[in-house]
């Protein structure tokens, strides 16, 4: 009976226990969604600015290969052995430079060969000339026959005939042996030679390479645009061709500090139709070489005249997935969730092409503690990098 008893005494206060637990349970269960409520409903202070157009230099990067303006394949012009090489590999040359001789005896020889014969006709010249002349005085008075006068004044025109012809060999003698000379027919860099002195040489259009000139300065890059680009670049001179070289190009090398400002100089004069791109060329100033022809640079292409443009920091865009976009602050401070699209990168400010208007306000502070529909406490700020 008293075991009964303890029993029930038990399990009486168990049951008031677990009946005090849900109590208090479900009572606290009442007051937590009002808690939740009155935090989402706390505003979350960020900075907020309005969005404007503002006028900019929009550029497009393409890549690029450095071209000389001049490239020349030196050969010889006339025949013989090397005798002597006066450059240096690599080195930079200036036009009329005296690159190589060839042995100039032989032609020196013929020179002077020709140059007596152009004496000997020259003498020759003088002494028909003089017959001539006696001739045409003794006509007068009928002491030579008009036949004789007739074949004096034909020996003295065959002599200068004859002398002109002698002249006309000796220059041609003088070229050769000047050719032996082989000069730099442009300023460039040089590169390696093919040949070592005391080897022979061919003349001709099949004659081989002695060595390479590539122009420095000034130095072309040649590069490929998509159609669209170069027809917004055109469009901004108003497809005036011959004003191509004022809208703005430069080019960049790996490491270096500042881009190097240059002109466009050729707008090819047809698409490539399986690409869908243009040929383009610049011209930059090269005066210290740092620009070799080959070489790879990253060209930016700008247009002639500036445009208006939405640019938003940053901080400002947030990524969903795939999507870009922004949060908008509607008239009761509650944010709005728009997806943008976005262009190039302007000093730290993304061009936003689709998505905005003048007008609006964006959150461009504490982006990753807002959602759509979050209430904000706006601080204004202007629409700059420096905005957190």
């Amino acid at each position: 009976m008293r075991v009964q008893l303890r029993r029930g005494v038990v399990l009486l206060i168990t049951t008031v226990i677990l009946g005090a637990g849900c109590v208090v349970f479900f009572l606290g269960g009442e007051n937590r969604p009002a808690r939740v409520q009155a935090d989402a409903d706390a505003p979350v202070q960020a900075s907020v600015a309005a969005i404007a157009r503002r006028d900019a230099d929009l550029w497009q990067e393409f890549s690029g290969r450095f071209e000389a303006v001049e490239a020349v394949e030196v050969r010889a012009r006339v025949s013989g052995a090397i005798r002597s090489i006066y450059f240096r590999e690599g080195a930079l040359v200036r036009r009329g430079d005296l690159l190589l001789l060839i042995d100039p005896d032989p032609y020196r020889a013929e020179v002077d060969r020709l140059a007596g014969q152009v004496a000997a006709a020259e003498a020759r010249a003088r002494f028909t000339r003089s017959e001539a002349d006696r001739a045409d005085r003794l006509i007068e008075t009928d002491a030579i026959a008009a036949r004789d006068r007739d074949r004096r004044a034909n020996d003295a025109a065959e002599a200068a005939a004859n002398l002109r012809t002698a002249r006309a060999a000796l220059r041609a003698a003088q070229l050769n042996l000047s050719y032996t000379q082989v000069r730099a027919p442009i300023a460039g860099r040089i590169g390696r030679r093919a040949i070592t002195p005391g080897n022979l040489v061919d003349a001709g259009p099949g004659a081989p390479v002695l060595t390479t000139i590539l122009s420095v300065d000034p130095i072309y890059a040649g590069f490929e645009a998509d159609e669209d680009t170069v027809a917004r670049a055109l469009a901004s001179i108003r497809g005036n061709r011959s004003h191509v070289g004022t809208i703005p190009v430069s080019a960049m090398l790996d490491g270096a500090p500042m881009p190097i400002v240059g002109h466009l100089q050729l707008v090819d004069n047809q698409v490539d139709a399986r690409a869908g791109t243009v040929r383009l060329r610049a011209t930059f100033a090269n005066p210290n070489g740092l620009f070799t022809p080959g070489q790879f640079t990253r060209i930016r292409l700008g247009q002639a005249h500036r445009e208006p443009v939405i640019l938003v920091p940053e901080a400002a865009i947030g990524t969903d997935q795939s999507r870009r976009f922004v949060l908008v602050l509607g008239p009761d401070n509650r944010t709005i969730y728009r997806e943008v699209q976005l262009g190039q990168l302007l000093d730290g400010m993304r061009v936003v092409t689709q998505g905005l208007r003048p007008g609006e306000r964006i959150v461009i502070s504490n982006l990753q503690r807002l959602k759509p529909g979050a209430l904000v406490q706006p601080r204004n700020a202007p629409m700059a990098v420096q905005a957190s």
